[in-house]
């Protein structure tokens, strides 16, 4: 399944990311409340279990949470996602996948990983601002799969048809966010229109 949200606050927040005249401080608050925004609707089909409550006046039933969510942030990127979305599930449990592309061949290389336990009856959201070729992704998938996870949910600020086609013909159970759909990738593997790289914007380290 794949979803782009299209909200009017997400596009316009989207849009002063990518301006190339947006600084560090302005590109990461932005990104940080576009999570929140996502994170709303990613989590709009959570499960929930009843509950037997007393409010100040009678009792009444209400609902939680059935299921722990746990964040997978794509270091170093994804942790540009991380705090939005904690905000909205402040319960969620947090784990860590370290990724680097190859620059000349484009591949992603693992070179770090730590996971919670119970991520076999966890909600897992994989979350990193850019899905390009859709290697790290794919990646990121397989090795939270082989620590047992059954429902993950990929969120990502901009996709490349690439990058969706290649997760979405590898791991077809896996349902897909994007606060935007661009036109392509380019010769260096850059989405296109995009909005440069995003670790670099986020950390000031270009």
């Amino acid at each position: 399944m794949l979803e782009v949200l299209n909200h009017p606050l997400i596009t316009h927040k989207l849009t002063q990311m990518r301006k190339s005249s947006t600084g560090t401080k302005d590109f990461r608050e932005n990104l940080d409340e576009i999570a929140e925004l996502m994170a709303y609707e990613v989590c709009r089909d959570l499960p929930v279990k009843t509950v037997d409550i007393e409010t100040p006046v009678a009792p009444c039933t209400g609902f939680e949470l059935s299921k722990e969510v746990v964040i997978v942030p794509i270091l170093r990127a994804g942790i540009g996602l991380l705090d939005g979305i904690r905000r909205l599930v402040p319960t969620a449990k947090v784990g860590f996948i370290g990724m680097y592309r190859d620059e000349k061949t484009l591949e992603p290389h693992e070179y770090f990983a730590k996971f919670p336990s119970g991520m076999e009856d966890a909600i897992v959201m994989i979350v990193d601002p850019m899905l390009a070729t859709g290697g790290s992704a794919i990646d990121a998938i397989s090795a939270v799969k082989k620590r047992g996870a059954q429902q993950i949910k990929l969120v990502c600020l901009v996709g490349a048809p690439e990058g969706v086609k290649a997760v979405q013909a590898k791991y077809p159970d896996v349902d897909l966010y994007l606060a935007a759909l661009d036109d392509h990738l380019n010769e260096n593997g850059y989405i296109v229109p995009g909005l440069g790289d995003a670790g670099d914007r986020i950390f000031g380290t270009k």
